[in-house]
């Protein structure tokens, strides 16, 4: 038996296929999204702006299956008519708006061509303003809202962005029937949903970016959504009533599909669930073990038995029941740009490729840590967690007329390292048990600098994940529990997933110095993150100096 997962990343889309008896890949498809700019629709006049075209998904659907499918059958063992399930992931929240149909107004004619009709990206920034007026009448009328969701909404979640629509583009929110997050959408495509109400939607989305819980009965009421705006009210009818947990599929393979894919129809659908919380499923993960997701953002996993609900943790992305693993409550966190801040300085600013990454990469570990004198802050995405603030912007402290470009790389794989400890505190304040961290994504395994930089930072050994594809590897270890091949998550977990030989431990000498360092940061990060009225950072260059004289002697 084998089963697909697809994992619809930022910039493209994956299909992997595994042996459901041990998770062995047998093959995969990697397709780039053809339109924008590296899959993604941006805008120059406004960097907060970042959508999608859904008929890219479609697209990069049909030609990943694809290509994995060519690479499975070289297998002398495989044959399609044993895939048994699919598994979907996806970014989010990034939802999108849908006719009475289930299409994607982004695929219309009419709107094809109109940004605000495409897939809101999780990467769009442009509702921050709706988001702060969320925060700010949840707390005022519907405290228990927002506490679920680290005391305050996001602009890169569900409602700010619905709401942000109608506020720019009446036009769009009118002609939409309905909203959809794009892991529940695909699923329903497969699946030939064509009523947006009957789509499954999974609690996952939901319950991290839709202030859904069961405890106020699914979504927020009407009363309250009429105080953000009447037709967000009205559109409550149409969305949906229950989310659900990666137990209950979204459906199996319509006919259609299946033709279109060479896949057996009826095949069952795992509920969609966000790339990173499947991720963290791909990674083995249990209570007690933090899974990083280092991507162009990286988002933290971790679970808690139903039994020991830790209550609400203040500046995370939520704490939601069953989004992760049924029977758990599923802990989500994460910063808001790392690949991508390596990306702007190396290719943006840099000029330079591929090529200059390892060229910088390799002269940054030959530093020592302290030794450049730079210290910066990991927000030019703004900060996901812990201050969730989408306003927030890069910073790079200490630089003189002989700083380096390795020098400043390192100084922003450092800040990002920063950012990470300043997570795992957070979650560890409020009883979150971190034993161990798994980190998975290409950054964890081709970047040994990184990886090591991190565990002088955190104080924690890093371990790999044995797959490279973990987020798909998550959806088909649900797709292999649905179709039978394993009784429960923890047998699909334990027959399926791995972790790489090598580990990164802490070194003592250099955590140290890191120590010192990451006080320092906190003073920037709680000063220009509004934690700290006054703080004084009249001394913060000068020792920054002593620190990198000390690395140099």
């Amino acid at each position: 038996m084998f089963t697909l997962g697809i994992d619809y990343g930022t910039n493209s889309v994956r299909a992997l296929i595994v042996r459901a008896s041990d998770g062995k890949e047998y093959g995969t498809g990697v397709v780039d999204y053809p339109s924008g700019t590296q899959g993604v629709l941006l805008d120059s006049n406004d960097h907060n702006v970042a959508r999608q075209s859904p008929a890219d998904y479609l697209y990069g659907l049909e030609k990943s299956v694809a290509q994995a499918l060519a690479e499975a059958r070289s297998k002398p063992d495989f044959d399609a008519s044993r895939v048994a399930g699919i598994g979907v992931d996806s970014t989010g929240s990034s939802p999108m708006p849908v006719d009475s149909a289930n299409r994607a107004l982004g695929i219309d004619p009419r709107f094809k061509d109109n940004y605000d009709a495409q897939c809101w990206l999780w990467k769009d920034h442009t509702s921050w303003r709706e988001a702060a007026r969320i925060t700010e009448l949840a707390a005022a009328h519907r405290p228990d809202y927002i506490a679920m969701v680290g005391s305050t909404y996001s602009s890169e979640w569900w409602w700010s962005k619905i709401w942000h629509c109608l506020t720019v583009a009446p036009e769009v929110f009118e002609a939409a029937y309905s909203w959809v997050e794009l892991a529940d959408w695909i699923p329903s495509q497969l699946a030939g949903v064509t009523d947006p109400k009957a789509v499954v939607r999974g609690v996952c989305a939901a319950g991290h970016k839709g202030l859904y819980n069961t405890k106020w009965g699914g979504l927020p009421d009407k009363e309250f959504l009429s105080m953000l705006d009447p037709k967000l009210a009205d559109l409550r009818d149409r969305l949906y009533d229950v989310a659900y947990d990666a137990a209950t599929p979204a459906g199996t393979l319509s006919a259609d599909w299946a033709a279109r894919l060479g896949l057996p129809a009826g095949i069952p659908i795992a509920v969609g669930a966000f790339d990173v919380h499947y991720g963290a499923i791909g990674c083995g993960v249990e209570e007690g073990t933090l899974v990083k997701v280092i991507g162009t953002s990286t988002c933290d996993c971790a679970v808690i038995p139903v039994s020991k609900n830790p209550g609400d943790i203040p500046g995370i992305c939520g704490i939601v029941e069953g989004s992760i693993l049924p029977g758990f409550f599923g802990v989500e966190a994460g910063q808001s740009a790392v690949g991508d801040i390596f990306k702007w300085w190396v290719e943006g600013v840099c000029g330079g490729s591929g090529a200059l990454h390892g060229e910088l990469t390799a002269e940054a570990s030959r530093l020592k840590p302290g030794q450049s004198g730079l210290l910066a802050l990991d927000w030019n995405n703004g900060n996901r967690t812990i201050l969730v603030d989408q306003r927030l912007t890069g910073l790079l402290l200490g630089q003189t007329l002989y700083t380096t470009r390795a020098e400043i790389y390192r100084a922003l794989v450092e800040a990002t390292a920063f950012g990470a400890r300043a997570i795992i505190e957070r979650i560890r304040e409020y009883g979150v048990a971190v034993d161990r961290v798994v980190c998975t994504g290409g950054i964890a395994e081709k970047n040994p600098m990184l990886m090591q930089i991190y565990a002088d930072v955190t104080g924690c050994t890093m371990l790999v994940a044995g797959s490279s594809q973990t987020c798909a590897l998550g959806g088909a270890i649900a797709a292999s529990v649905l179709a039978g091949a394993h009784p429960d998550f923890d047998s699909a977990k334990a027959a399926m997933t791995s972790l790489r030989a090598e580990s990164y431990a802490p070194n003592a000498e250099n955590q140290a110095v890191y120590e010192r360092i990451y006080g320092l940061y906190r003073q920037l990060h709680d000063s220009f993150g509004g934690l700290t009225a006054s703080a004084d950072l009249t001394q913060l260059m000068k020792e920054l100096i002593d620190i990198k004289y000390a690395a140099h002697a």
